[in-house]
């Protein structure tokens, strides 16, 4: 059948036109339908919510409201003190009426609501009075009155009704939500039946007229895109992306996000490796800082063992230092608990020190292991041996092993390996030379003995360490007789050499715990830790006579007899500690005066006594 229109008919584009504007039109309406719907259920999860909300905080209130009845009543029962205690602590842990049900009043309470409950609260809180007098009346012996006062009628009555009003309480609560719940319920399910009949009308036209163009080829990536891009503008680069390889303009868009997502990843990986390596800059700066203020060797150890382990997480390790005498590395501090090296080896037995470079002989390296390591299997532990060097000089070795216990390997940059080594053996080498010129400042140059600032050191040192143990220390005073006449006679260069040579006979007469000084000019002091007043005197007189025995000839002429005056006094058997030096001093004079070339002893405590 051919149908004729009588008047003009509507052209194709038109009607297309007009199809366009009714599904717009219809997809506007119903979005907005939706969104009317999706607030009615948002106001009905929001009441549920609200109901969960006071439930939570009224259960916690309701415990506290018996808590303190049931502990009282165990404490009857059981005789306790536990329950008194722990009720004594709820008793006084309880916060007024109004704070209590602040939390409740917070959660979106009535009005009404609250002062129900809070009238529940008061009545329990007027129980405490009568649990106190049944706990004093239980605790006077009189059990019977205690017992009808918590099990009584009266008292069970008045928790009932404490109970009742809790629940009168919830019951309002669930009135007021059932009846939001059920309003906002009926306009959700209004708003969806017609968001329902809008988005039925728009889906047939959709389906009519916007089909070949919106396909769901379209369709779903872009909404696909859009909820990563959305993702993806929050900084979540963690979620995945879709598998779309469409080669048009989606994919295009498919193809940016991707890119934009694979560079978010790496300019955080970036910013994380500058924060590690930000904060290990700091750590080491802070060390070397540290290490540059100590002043002894414990101190700079300290530093170390406390600074390392966070510069190289994930790594035990060991300082060793080297022990010249014994050419042996000395584990000085650990931290962490190595278990792979020994505490103490040559330095032979570490290929790091052989070769004066770094030394890993696994993670991914084929190299042999140190000699100095416990091997367990057949399989050589992460390790690393840092040789520790000051111009040239080998000082130690610095041992990293990775825990065995630790889940994520960390890595350890080298530059900032090579930064600690330096820094260690910088301080090493600081603290070795402030060494040195603090043995050289103690030191005589011309008889090579302790001077006179090192006397003063070892005194109060061993003096301290004496008084404690109730020992006895001796002090020799010696002083050239005629000193003078070997400088007139045979010349300056002739002085000195006697004063090296009786020098060198006081550096072989003292033993181990034992120092001998130079106090002065031509006097010479000894120190004897333990030493009582007989034994100093009779070391005194060796020491004269070996003087007298020396033969010392200058540019082939002898110098003649070297003979001194020696002055003995011991604390505290002649004097208090602190003036034996003055009081041997004073008996060097005394032998002087007697005729030089001889030993004098100091009088003793109670022989001053008995002359005063």
């Amino acid at each position: 059948m051919v149908v004729f229109c009588d008047g003009p008919c509507m052209r194709l584009s038109t009607i297309t036109n007009w199809a366009y504007g009714a599904t717009v039109a219809l997809t506007l309406a119903s979005g907005g339908t939706m969104l009317l719907a999706a607030s009615a259920q948002e106001r009905e999860r929001d009441a549920v919510e609200q109901r969960y909300r006071l439930d939570k905080a009224t259960s916690r209130l309701g415990s506290e409201v018996y808590a303190l009845s049931d502990h009282a009543r165990q404490y009857l029962n059981t005789g306790d003190p536990t329950y008194k205690v722990v009720y004594g602590h709820d008793l006084e842990g309880l916060a007024t009426v109004e704070q209590r049900i602040d939390h409740i009043d917070d959660a979106g309470a009535s009005a009404n609501e609250l002062a129900l409950l809070e009238n529940a609260v008061r009545q329990a809180d007027t129980l405490h009075d009568e649990q106190i007098l049944a706990i004093d009346a239980f605790e006077a012996g009189n059990e019977t009155v205690a017992r009808q006062i918590l099990f009584g009628a009266e008292y069970e009555r008045q928790l009932d009704q404490v109970q009742a009003l809790i629940v009168r309480f919830q019951d309002l609560l669930d009135r007021r939500t059932e009846r939001t719940v059920q309003a906002a319920t009926e306009v959700a399910r209004l708003w969806k039946t017609v968001s329902e009949i809008v988005i039925a009308i728009t889906g047939i036209l959709f389906l009519c007229v916007l089909y070949f163009i919106f396909k769901q080829r379209v369709l779903r990536p872009v909404v696909k895109l859009s909820d990563i891009v959305g993702r993806l503008a929050e900084q979540d680069y963690t979620t995945e992306l879709p598998d779309i390889d469409q080669i048009d303009e989606i994919g295009d868009m498919a193809k940016a996000v991707r890119i934009f997502r694979e560079n978010g990843l790496e300019r955080q990986r970036l910013e994380a490796e500058r924060d590690v390596d930000l904060a290990t800059q700091n750590r080491l700066l802070s060390m070397t800082q540290r290490m540059q203020s100590c002043d002894t060797l414990d101190d700079l150890l300290y530093v170390v063992k406390s600074f390392i382990p966070s510069i190289t997480p994930g790594h035990a390790g060991r300082l060793y230092l080297l022990e010249d005498q014994r050419n042996a590395m000395v584990a000085s501090c650990d931290w962490l608990g190595p278990r792979h090296s020994a505490s103490e080896f040559p330095p032979s037995a570490c290929w790091a020190l052989r070769r004066g470079l770094p030394h890993r002989p696994a993670n991914g390296n084929v190299d042999v292991p140190c000699h100095h390591l416990r091997l367990e299997g057949s399989k050589a532990p992460d390790t690393l041996c840092l040789p520790i060097t000051a111009q040239g000089e080998r000082l130690g070795l610095l041992y990293l092993e990775a825990r065995d216990d630790e889940t994520e390997k960390s890595t350890i940059s080298e530059v900032y390996l090579n930064m600690l080594v330096e820094n260690i053996a910088l301080a090493l080498a600081n603290l070795r030379l402030s060494d040195a010129l603090r043995e050289m400042a103690m030191v005589d140059a011309l008889t090579g003995l302790a001077n006179r600032h090192r006397l003063d050191e070892t005194l109060t040192t061993q003096a301290a360490r004496l008084a404690r143990e109730g020992k006895s220390l001796s002090c020799l005073m010696i002083d050239i007789d005629h000193f003078k006449r070997f400088n007139d006679k045979h010349g300056h260069e002739a002085g000195d050499l006697v004063l090296q040579e009786v020098g060198g006979v006081l550096k072989s007469s003292v033993r181990e715990t034992e120092r001998a000084f130079r106090y002065g000019g031509e006097e010479f002091l000894l120190l004897l830790p333990e030493v009582n007043v007989d034994a100093a005197a009779r070391r005194a007189e060796e020491i004269r006579a070996k003087i007298a025995a020396l033969q010392t000839t200058h540019i082939g002429k002898d110098l003649g007899t070297i003979t001194v005056s020696v002055g003995v006094a011991t604390a505290p058997e002649h004097c208090h500690v602190g003036v034996l030096v003055p009081t041997a001093d004073a008996v060097l004079l005394k032998a002087k005066r007697n005729g030089r070339d001889r030993v004098e002893i100091a009088q003793l405590l109670q022989d001053h006594k008995t002359a005063g």
